[in-house]
């Protein structure tokens, strides 16, 4: 099988017949890929460096090193300032992709091929038949999925520069689509190329309430994205509601191709169902406001693994619990990974099958704490033998994820209405990459091996000899905020290492929305809330708090309702993507986003005691 005449236009039975195909032959399909890619990119400048014009498999992986994007990026750099393409790549570069920036720091950029909206177009094409098994009728009704682009810029040479959303929105591939009966928008295509988020959200919700009653699926990127949408309908509802009882759009939409789309849909007054939405809305609570405006609804689809579970019991709040969380795929802008072929599973059960056909994976053992299981001088530098193939990988262990694509972009750890590592990449012979994903081994599908996303394996927080990342930190916070149940709820979070006396601590900046407001009261809970977070953080920052004094009392700072939402337009302003946007993790000191977290502080406490810890 040559490589390059996979065919990726299989749809519906076909493209599960497909799935079957690839994940029984996973060694040989791994093999032709990575042949087929070594065939193809011999003759580039990064590879001839390493391989001298060699396209032998075995030397490959003896010479070719493992990498980080700093690696790369001088090569990437050079073709956006005007060099050719064959410095990385055998094909012509067409447009530079950008990840978000919000998994890992700063936007990554990295140069793509033409044929890389066919892998992601055969993806796209498997999630409606896996899911359809097991909620028949998805052909019978429409999707209410919000999208949307971001405003492109250009490289010196001219090369556009876009996310990876935007280049799909934006391609042949969606806008020349044939009719799909599984994925029948709500939202006019007009309506997803509006370049002003403001004006694409209210006429995606404008439509989606004007089809309330054929709608069977919800969904957005991420929990979060979806989230700020219906915090945007409460704002929003009876000014929709208006439009829908006179036939007439909001002057507040002023792009062209808004007005023409949505003034199609407005044909006509329709009082009856302005009616319809303006009673549910207008309830006291909205518990199970989605079930209400939604009622045919089967599914939500949203990332909802890694750092996204913490909108979970939003979602559930909305939907009352009725209706379930999809996360049907595992993805990066540089290039996709994997299906989940049991849509229904629970959050946390969620794992994602690999697609052999995607690209060459490779893969580093890691221990379950995300460091290297093996000794090396530099974590960023790996042994070339340090890696295991993809059939290789073994059952319960930890990995992370190496890819090696046809033509690539960095990625970070979570999945477009799937699991969407954010800060990634999306194909120009990126070689021997490192993801920076912490995978553990679930099961296996056929051949492939099946993987639960863990974390970024980069270190959220540090101070001292502790270093706790994302999953530990998550899980901290799960865990004390259950100290406020029935008094308050916590909407966001992020976090900073403060370093600016000595010793450093750890200050978690938290959006509480309280039920009954009480001064006393919240400074004995936030109190317990920062105990009780250190006393779930490993043993290493638990011996440098208690014996070493190297660390500081942890720190909780509560900022007002709204603040998290004005981090993330901060954010979008500078760059970012609406449809890849997660909320950072954590912050760096003397950034912007510290200072805007700062600058909306309302109370700050102290762990008043050190945590437990015994030799």
């Amino acid at each position: 099988m040559d490589v390059l005449k996979f065919d990726y236009n299989h749809k519906g039975d076909n493209a599960l017949k497909e799935l079957e195909r690839i994940t029984s032959k996973a060694a040989e399909v791994q093999d032709n890929m990575l042949s087929g890619i070594l065939e193809r990119n011999k003759d580039t400048q990064y590879l001839r460096k390493y391989m001298k014009g060699s396209k032998d498999v075995m030397e490959f992986k003896r010479s070719v090193p493992v990498i980080t994007y700093k690696d790369v990026c001088p090569y990437i750099q050079r073709i956006a300032n005007g060099e050719d393409s064959s410095l990385i790549t055998g094909h012509p570069i067409t447009e530079i992709l950008c990840s978000s920036g919000t998994s890992g720091g700063e936007p990554k950029l990295m140069p793509t091929i033409s044929e890389d909206l066919d892998r992601r177009t055969f993806v796209y094409n498997l999630i409606n038949p896996i899911a359809n098994k097991y909620l028949e009728g998805l052909d019978k009704g429409k999707t209410m999925y919000l999208n949307f682009v971001k405003a492109e810029t250009s490289t010196p040479c001219g090369l556009p520069i876009r996310t990876v959303l935007t280049s799909y929105y934006k391609s042949k591939h969606f806008q020349c689509r044939p009719y799909d009966p599984f994925n029948d928008l709500t939202s006019p295509i007009q309506t997803i190329l509006c370049e002003d988020s403001n004006q694409s959200m209210y006429c995606q919700l404008l439509a989606a309430l004007i089809h309330r009653h054929k709608v069977m699926r919800l969904g957005a990127v991420f929990a979060s994205a979806f989230l700020r949408a219906i915090s945007y309908l409460e704002r929003k509802w009876s000014q929709l509601c208006q439009d829908i009882r006179t036939g007439h759009l909001s002057p507040m939409i002023t792009d062209p191709g808004c007005q023409t789309a949505m003034t199609s849909l407005l044909a006509s007054p329709n009082p009856d169902l302005a009616d319809e939405v303006e009673e549910i809305c207008g309830r006291p609570s909205w518990k199970g406001i989605l079930c209400q405006l939604w009622p045919q609804a089967k599914f939500i689809e949203a990332v909802v693994t890694g750092s996204m579970a913490q909108y979970i019991p939003a979602l559930e709040f909305f939907s009352q619990g009725k209706i379930p969380l999809v996360c049907p795929m595992y993805a990066s802008s540089e290039t996709y990974f994997g299906v989940n072929v049991k849509p229904l599973s629970k959050p946390s059960d969620v794992v994602f099958t690999l697609l052999p056909n995607m690209c060459y994976f490779e893969f580093i053992s890691l221990g379950k704490n995300g460091t290297l299981s093996f000794d090396v001088e530099d974590e960023e530098v790996v042994p070339c033998d340090k890696v295991v193939d993809l059939v290789d990988v073994k059952l319960g262990r930890y990995y992370e994820l190496v890819v090696t694509t046809f033509a690539g972009k960095e990625t970070g750890g979570i999945v477009f209405s799937f699991l969407v590592s954010s800060d990634s990449c999306m194909e120009t012979g990126l070689y021997r990459y490192r993801i920076g994903d912490v995978l553990q081994v679930a099961g296996f599908y056929n051949k492939a091996p099946q993987f639960r996303f863990i974390c970024r394996r980069n270190v959220v927080l540090s101070i001292d000899l502790d270093k706790t990342n994302e999953e530990d930190l998550h899980r901290s916070i799960t865990l004390a905020k259950k100290k406020l149940e029935n008094k308050a709820f916590l909407a966001e979070y992020t976090s900073y290492a403060d370093t600016s006396s000595v010793p450093g601590h750890y200050v978690l900046f938290w959006e509480i929305q309280w039920l009954e407001p009480d001064d006393e009261e919240e400074k004995l809970l936030m109190e317990e809330c920062c105990i009780a977070v250190e006393e779930e953080l490993d043993y290493i920052y638990r011996q440098c708090r208690k014996r070493d004094r190297s660390v500081g009392p942890l720190e909780i700072r509560v900022v007002k309702p709204g603040t998290f939402e004005k981090l993330m337009d901060m954010i979008i302003s500078q760059g970012g993507s609406l449809n890849q946007y997660k909320t950072p993790r954590c912050v760096k000191s003397n950034s912007a986003m510290l200072k805007l977290l700062d600058g909306h502080v309302t109370g700050s406490f102290f762990s008043p005691r050190d945590p437990t810890w015994s030799p």
